[in-house]
């Protein structure tokens, strides 16, 4: 087992390097600016200037312009004051003379600096009129620009991939009472863990929310999203909820034991420490500068949303697709068992698309159903025809498996053995077949709950889903190199888990299966 763990954090890690060098290496770095206005508005050097802006950002490479290198040289000497010295202005000016500027010594000490930490020295000579005067966008540039390699790139990833938050957190010199420790909480009347000096204030407690129990202890950093969701932590993007605002009559924190209720979307357990400066409002409704919120809404995050619809399709292609496949070996070469291979052949052999869309008209047509997930009045409506469009082709394999492994045990010696000693059919089908045939299929059982959370993506994209499964369309058709690798690490992770957790339960169930590498049977 220990070795199956780390064969799979080694599978992660080559897996993430796999996806890092598509996206970064393989595509072209231009596609981030198809939908950016910025990029559109701007010309010349100056449209320059903002991609090396943005490959940084993205993590493409690393990139340092000459006038912050200026501004870092002269604040050390000059403090605040360092832009109205001649000299800064002169070896600002400096690179505006194309055919001179490299005799200045602040470029030389530039060029000197980074070319001897591995960067390439680029100079954007100013771009001008015939009469000598710079265009809009033309100014000269001088910049340092290295390389990431795949290796850099996977590194910088894995460095912060877990953080814990800290009572050294904030960085607050007026902050002298830092701590973690367990209050009673008013807000859900149980007790949570508070901090001081930490980002968050409650770092764990609980709520009426699905699950339940909730922390903002430890950070699971999966990356930032820049062109979907514009500079969003991608941690966020999936958890966070979605919808209109659900207000509650509550209490302000400096409000509590009083009788001061307000009708407020606020979620107190979000509040995060100010470092700027507390607004008098803030100052008389909270009692330290934890002010800083997020608020309720009332729909599901699209982690949840995924989860949820997965899980009722799970539930649904077991709770038909077993029983069925079980009725179907019983039956064998009757009517039901030719429906029954009717339909698994017509779900494998037709496109997920073609079938969810003849589902989708059937549906809508006959039963009322809305199509869209965003257009239906009644929010649980929403939710039937993406759970089964996604459980039809799951019911059809779990129909066809569990007929086959059925069949297969009947010819077994074992089964003939206690026909011999009298059992009846049905005896021997519940005691013995059933729980042979489903050796297999028990298996898959933890990757079908964990994939529940990877959500759909074509299902989820054709109903228009919040899902996990549409983030990652709309990133690849986005490309929104932050998400993209998100959604690989998430989905590496969970298939991980799920091997992992399937041969566990194999071992539990089927006592000939072990999972030390010794020999011989017995758990």
């Amino acid at each position: 087992m220990l070795k199956r763990i780390l064969f799979s954090i080694f599978s992660l890690l080559v897996v993430i390097m796999v996806v890092m060098f598509l996206v970064y290496t393989a595509i072209n770095r231009n596609v981030i600016f198809q939908s950016d206005d910025v990029w559109n508005k701007r010309s010349g050097n100056e449209r320059s200037m903002y991609e090396y802006s943005q490959f940084q950002k993205y993590g493409y490479l690393d990139f340092v312009n000459y006038t912050s290198f200026l501004q870092s040289k002269y604040y050390a000497i000059y403090g605040d004051s360092y832009t109205s010295q001649k000299d800064y202005i002169a070896d600002k000016n400096a690179i505006k003379d194309s055919a001179a500027f490299q005799n200045n010594e602040s470029v030389q000490e530039f060029a000197q600096k980074y070319a001897s930490e591995g960067f390439k020295i680029k100079y954007l000579a100013p771009i001008t009129y015939k009469s000598g005067k710079v265009k809009p966008g033309g100014d000269a540039y001088l910049l340092a620009e290295r390389e990431r390699s795949v290796f850099q790139r996977l590194l910088t990833y894995l460095r912060n991939f877990i953080t814990a938050e800290t009572t050294k957190d904030v960085q607050d010199p007026e902050l002298t009472d830092r701590y973690v420790r367990v209050e009673k909480d008013p807000y859900s009347g149980l007790f949570a863990v508070v901090g001081s000096g930490t980002t968050h204030k409650y770092l764990l407690y609980f709520d009426g929310r699905f699950p339940f129990i909730h922390q903002n202890w430890l950070h699971l950093n999966l990356g930032t999203s820049y062109t979907t969701y514009r500079g969003m932590e991608i941690t966020t993007v999936m958890t966070s909820s979605t919808g209109d605002l659900k207000t509650e009559r509550t209490q302000y924190p400096a409000k509590i034991g009083t009788d001061e209720y307000v009708e407020t979307a606020i979620d107190f357990h979000s509040l995060t420490y100010n470092t700027g400066t507390v607004s008098a409002s803030d100052a008389a409704n909270f009692p330290d500068k934890y002010t800083v919120y997020s608020y309720k809404r009332d729909s599901l995050s699209i982690l949840e949303t995924s989860f949820l619809i997965g899980l009722m399709a799970t539930v649904l292609q077991y709770f038909l697709g077993i029983p069925l496949g079980i009725w179907m070996s019983r039956h064998k070469n009757g009517f039901g068992d030719k429906l029954g291979n009717a339909y698994i052949i017509f779900v494998m052999a037709v496109p997920s698309l073609a079938y969810i869309f003849m589902f989708s008209a059937v549906a809508t047509t006959l039963l009322g159903l809305p199509y869209k997930f965003a257009n239906t009045e009644v929010r649980v409506l929403a939710y039937i025809m993406p759970t089964f469009s996604l459980a039809m082709p799951w019911i059809g394999s779990l129909m066809k498996w569990t007929r086959r492994y059925m069949i297969d045990q009947m010819n077994s010696d074992y089964v003939k053995f206690a026909r011999a000693e009298g059992l009846s059919e049905k005896e021997i089908y519940r005691i013995h077949i059933s729980r042979n045939a489903i050796i297999p299929i028990v298996h898959g059982i933890p990757a079908n709950i964990l994939g529940c959370l990877t959500g759909a993506l074509v299902t989820e994209q054709v109903y228009g889903v919040p899902g996990v499964g549409r983030l990652l369309i709309t990133a690849l058709n986005q490309h929104d190199n932050g998400v993209i690798i998100a959604c690989t690490v998430f989905y590496t992770t969970l298939s991980i888990v799920a091997l992992i957790l399937g041969d566990v339960l194999m071992a539990a169930y089927d006592p000939r299966i072990k999972l030390s590498g010794e020999g011989g049977g017995g758990r």
